[in-house]
């Protein structure tokens, strides 16, 4: 063993954080960029994920700390049960639930304000890594989403969740707002008037 060096250590300092991944995306890309230069890639950054049956604020604290404004909900085998967002979390959609229900905020948990897998729209890889921002953007306003979640698959054909197209990553590298409410608006009056 004489060969080997003995390397010094030393202690954790307090208030010591752990590296996570993290993707460079372009800092400005225009509407005709690559759709690629806008999909956080899960392959490159680690997603964060909640169970269902914490309270809701504390997914709302979990979000704030690891700076996303998503989180994937997870079962115990860790496959994806929902979604939650920060909107659904600060919005109409808990108020309603909080009003409808007559549950106090503190006593919801996210499976009450989660979106269930299987309302979750995704995009194909395929498609998204031919497109460009402008196709993700017109996308996402006729879906009436702030977010699109975009799944490869296996040999088999099984999706796995590759990646995650946020209208506010976009707008922030596009440097413009983009609303997604006004179609999803529009949806929500035709289908109450039919």
């Amino acid at each position: 063993m004489d060969q080997f060096r003995i390397l010094t250590a030393g202690t954790l300092d307090a208030g010591s954080v752990f590296q996570r991944p993290r993707q460079n995306l372009p800092e400005q890309v225009t509407l005709d960029s690559p759709a690629m230069d806008v999909m956080t890639d899960l392959t490159r950054v680690t997603a964060e994920s909640v169970s269902a049956n914490v309270p809701a604020d504390d997914a709302e604290e979990k979000m704030i700390a690891s700076g996303v404004r998503l989180l994937f909900v997870t079962n115990q085998v860790n496959q994806v049960i929902g979604i939650v967002t920060s909107k659904d979390l600060s919005g109409e959609r808990i108020l309603s639930l909080i009003n409808d229900s007559k549950t106090a905020r503190k006593d919801l948990i996210v499976r009450d304000i989660m979106t269930p897998q299987h309302l979750i729209e995704v995009l194909e890889i395929g498609d998204v890594s031919t497109a460009r921002v402008g196709d993700i953007v017109a996308t996402l306003k006729r879906m009436g989403r702030q977010h699109a979640l975009v799944v490869d698959r296996d040999q088999v054909g099984r999706q796995t969740i590759r990646g995650l197209l946020s209208t506010s990553q976009i707008s922030q590298q596009l440097g413009i707002p983009i609303d997604t409410t006004e179609v999803a608006g529009n949806f929500a009056n035709l289908t109450r008037a039919g």
